[in-house]
């Protein structure tokens, strides 16, 4: 019998979708974030939000998600937010 235990997860809280889309909220909508989309819209390419919840991060006691952004296959930045909303960094580039 397989199951996950809470120490390797982020608990998730009982809001229904709420947490991930506050997750991707407070990425998407940074000022870099937004002056970059509009770039790569504008290129051609698609943008997505990837919420990472099998990834977490645990920093001072608190758990974070990975959401990671990507212009096609392509990852540009991963931040690290908590169900909260509240963001761990300002991301790392990855070019």
């Amino acid at each position: 019998m397989l199951f996950c235990a809470p120490a390797l997860a982020c608990d998730y809280p009982d809001e229904g979708n709420l947490p991930l889309r506050r997750a991707v909220a407070a990425v998407r909508y940074l000022p870099e974030i937004e002056a970059w989309a509009r770039q790569a819209h504008e290129a051609g390419a698609v943008v997505q939000y990837a919420v990472l919840l099998d990834r977490p991060r645990t920093e001072n006691g608190r758990c974070y998600w990975p959401v990671e952004v990507r212009a096609g296959p392509q990852l540009w930045r991963r931040y690290y937010v908590a169900p909260t909303g509240d963001l761990l960094s300002t991301g790392d580039l990855l070019r």
